[in-house]
């Protein structure tokens, strides 16, 4: 039985039409999947439906009845509720604090109810604790018991897994198909296209805001589901070279206080990068990934001998500093971290380009030099834009993940680190960062991926660490690290000893 029922759905905003004549259908008990490149138009749909979004065009049915959400109280009201890709939580408030604010629920008998329904459906927690004390899988879980305890005929889940351990992700899917065996209906969006074809049973598949393809995903491969959001044939990835080199950078045990009041000091941090070498640190999202990376480009200082490259302590340098070494680095926030979102992407490349490509001397800016920088990243790394007069923010998101990468693969450094480099990316978009940064360690590089992506790791490591807690596992061959291992150190596991 139909539950969702959309017809012709259009949303156009000032020069893109986002959404175009969309018509698709969730029926009741099914896990449903939307998937689409970036900027396919599965954003301005989801929010559509859950009422944040007003279209331009069309109608929608709901439980066999009219619906046109004017908020998101609507949607709640008539049984559907949604999990963000970013987690909407107060880390200084308690669980049960959280999930109030979210729904409204009487706060007498809501301790009560989020213990019984979270172990019902076999994601404990205490309602008690500060979100700030949570993990990320356990943060979670508050979206998702925010969810249930409104007893919802429709869930939409966006990028679910993004920061779940293999475990968590597994906890999650029984969780979703109980669900799913309730009568419940699941909206799912992912760019894990082999979680895809494990969980859901039907796909629509958008590209360029327009419905191309349905299709049951049990049926297809990940690269045939690639296929069909991207169009074309997937290229698929070149071998990586082991000729390894010198080694190029050294951390030997580099201990950093947190910088916020939840984030866990680094302790002890110890690893090396040779020439040609991917080094792969994997970890859930909270565990000092963050604090990591800025240790690395010289955000945050750290004893001068902690970190030597090609044989010279840096510790205590800036980014400016290190970047003309050769030492370069791209963090995981896009905007208003790697790229400032009201500048043009010329002006975003000299953020980090200026002095290491040669785009200014004595204080002058040489403009036609950046502008022509900016266009060979846009070429070079198939970047989506009218024009690199525009603004950062006015790319999708892979595409500035691509712009951003080619900025700094395209200045040639010798050491590149980056922190989550194709998350929330599509399929055909990861692949292209994927080669990039290949391509840099066969030219000799050291490259450094830190990424919550697993299967991204294994694919283009020659080793591999765990980062958890603040703490990093001895880096090691991959030949050495089972996934079963890999999982039990993302979740915290005694590391193995360096």
């Amino acid at each position: 039985m139909i539950l969702l029922s959309v017809e012709g759905l259009t949303k156009g905003y000032p020069g893109v039409i986002a959404n175009a004549d969309i018509s698709f259908d969730v029926a009741r008990g099914e896990i449903h999947a939307l998937l689409g490149e970036n900027g396919a138009g599965k954003s301005t749909l989801v929010r559509t439906i859950f009422g944040l979004v007003r279209p331009d065009a069309g109608r929608m049915q709901f439980g066999g009845a009219p619906y046109a959400p004017l908020r998101p109280g609507d949607a709640r009201a008539a049984g559907i509720a949604m999990v963000f890709q970013h987690f909407s939580l107060f880390e200084a408030m308690s669980v049960a604090e959280n999930i109030r604010l979210g729904t409204g629920l009487p706060g007498r008998e809501l301790a009560a109810r989020i213990r019984e329904t979270s172990a019902a459906y076999g994601l404990p927690l205490d309602p008690g604790r500060r979100v700030g004390t949570l993990s990320a899988g356990e943060r979670q879980r508050v979206e998702v018991i925010r969810c249930l305890l409104q007893e919802p005929h429709l869930l939409i889940m966006d990028e679910p897994t993004s920061v779940l351990t293999p475990g968590e992700a597994e906890t999650l899917f029984a969780t979703l198909r109980r669900l799913r065996s309730e009568g419940v209906a699941i909206l799912y969006i992912s760019h894990k296209l082999d979680e895809i074809r494990r969980l859901c049973d039907r796909a629509t598949i958008l590209r360029a805001g327009r419905v191309v393809a349905t299709c049951r995903p049990g049926e297809e491969t990940a690269q045939s589901l690639a296929e069909m959001m991207i169009g074309a044939k997937l290229a698929q990835p070149a071998a990586k070279a082991q000729m390894l080199g010198a080694t190029l950078l050294e951390v030997k045990g580099l201990s950093l206080p947190p910088d916020t009041p939840f984030a866990p000091a680094l302790t002890d941090i110890t690893f090396s990068v040779r020439r040609g070498e991917i080094l792969g640190i994997a970890g859930v999202a909270g565990n000092g990934q963050d604090a990591l990376l800025a240790s690395l480009s010289g955000e945050r200082p750290a004893p001068p001998s902690a970190i030597r490259f090609k044989g010279n302590p840096v510790g205590a340098l800036g980014p400016g500093a290190r970047r003309q070494l050769g030492l370069a680095t791209a963090p995981e926030e896009r905007l208003g971290h790697a790229a400032a979102p009201t500048l043009s992407l010329t002006e975003n490349v000299l953020l980090t380009a200026a002095d290491r490509a040669r785009l200014a001397r004595s204080g002058l800016i040489d403009w036609g030099a950046a502008a022509g920088l900016a266009r060979a990243i846009v070429a070079a790394f198939d970047v989506r834009t009218a024009g690199v007069d525009h603004a950062a923010r006015s790319l999708s998101g892979g595409n500035l993940q691509k712009f951003l990468i080619g900025r700094e693969v395209l200045q040639r450094p010798e050491v590149l680190a980056v922190n989550q480099p194709t998350w929330g990316v599509d399929a055909a978009a990861s692949a292209a960062i994927r080669a990039a940064l290949v391509r840099l360690a066969d030219e000799g590089a050291g490259v450094i991926v830190i990424s919550q992506d697993l299967d991204e790791l294994l694919e283009i490591s020659d080793r591999l660490a765990v980062l958890a807690g603040g703490r990093l596992s001895e880096p090691r061959a991959l030949s050495a690290m089972t996934p079963e291992r890999i999982g039990q150190l993302m979740g915290g596991a005694a590391h193995v000893a360096h």
